[in-house]
């Protein structure tokens, strides 16, 4: 059986074909299309599916947004991905739509060693709850249980909750984005690579760290001020102080966000980070800064000291985790 998998976002979309033979880690065919470049997402399938010349009997795409009754909306993007349609258009058996961060949680447990850096060992419970948590464009929150011997994903829009600072700095971060027009500032506003790290060196200049020329120069001739930050952060040869702050703000707040979600699923099954910004962030998690934040939750401080904490670093997590779940859709 060949099941059509997808991993869908506004700025790229990975289409591939797994088997039942070969399973959700290996992809028969894998093509990957700028989504911009397509009307319809139906449009880039049918592309696809000309151009690799196999069967497939059904279909599983993780989607960059919420899922409801079957329907998606492709964040930046025109499209409506409707499951309904997609089983009609192309004779499919099945179509299932899953959330990005559903898709990636179906990854956890079919990853390898490799695939993934241990910031913190912990002791995990068999069949406990685990926390997803992906920076990327914006922040993904999700989280899987386990029921029946096997784990099952939920979806979340987590990463809208409402910013609780912490400390003075925290606080003038509030304030500072209050002031802006935000009457609400959700964990995404400051913690993503969209709108978040661009917030966090703004708010950071104010507090009289200075921009250097260079790095001026570098902002206003870019289009994405994220990865220019992060770049100047970590160079060794142009130390910048205003930028490696930012980072270290940026990897606190993860970290306090991180624990709020293990205690609110209780993650005795670990703590996952995945998304575009965690495995280029790895040496900055390593700091004392990130897991101090993840712990210090006053009387349950042990508890989430006893939790593994890890980062994906297989970028294809979430197209495997739809091919995962594809792969177990029950036959009509």
């Amino acid at each position: 059986m060949n099941v059509l998998v997808g991993d869908i976002g506004g700025t790229k979309t990975i289409l591939a074909v797994f088997s039942s033979e070969n399973g959700p880690n290996k992809p028969q065919i894998e093509k990957t299309y700028h989504s911009a470049q397509y009307a319809t997402f139906e449009e880039m399938v049918k592309e696809f599916l000309d151009e690799v010349n196999l069967s497939v009997d059904r279909a599983c795409f993780g989607v960059a947004g919420p899922v409801v009754s079957g329907l998606a909306r492709i964040t930046n993007l025109t499209w409506l991905v409707n499951a309904d349609s997609l089983q009609s258009v192309f004779n499919l058996s099945a179509v299932a739509l899953l959330n990005d961060l559903e898709s990636v949680a179906y990854a956890i447990p079919i990853l390898s060693q490799d695939d993934i850096f241990t910031l913190s060992a912990g002791k995990s419970e068999h069949g406990g709850s685990i926390a997803v948590l992906a920076p990327g464009t914006g922040l993904g929150e999700g989280f899987l249980t386990y029921d029946n011997g096997k784990y099952c994903a939920h979806a979340s829009e987590g990463g809208h909750v409402s910013f609780a600072p912490v400390g003075a700095l925290q606080m003038g971060l509030l304030a500072y984005l209050n002031a802006r027009g935000y009457s609400h500032v959700s964990f995404e506003r400051i913690c993503s690579g969209g709108p978040g790290i661009p917030n966090l060196y703004a708010y950071m200049k104010t507090t009289g760290l200075e921009e250097p020329p260079w790095l001026s120069e570098q902002l206003s001739a870019g289009n994405d001020p994220t990865p220019i930050i992060f770049s100047a952060a970590h160079d060794p040869a142009r130390p910048c102080k205003l930028a490696s702050a930012t980072v270290e703000l940026f990897v606190t707040i993860l970290g306090a966000e991180a624990g709020n979600l293990a205690l609110k699923i209780l993650a005795t099954g670990g703590i996952y980070l995945g998304g575009g910004i965690s495995p280029r962030i790895v040496k900055d998690l390593q700091s004392p800064a990130f897991l101090e934040a993840l712990r210090s939750k006053g009387r349950f401080r042990q508890l989430l000291a006893n939790l593994p904490v890890h980062v994906i670093m297989n970028s294809k997590a979430g197209l495997l985790g739809a091919a995962a779940f594809g792969l177990t859709i029950p036959t009509p």
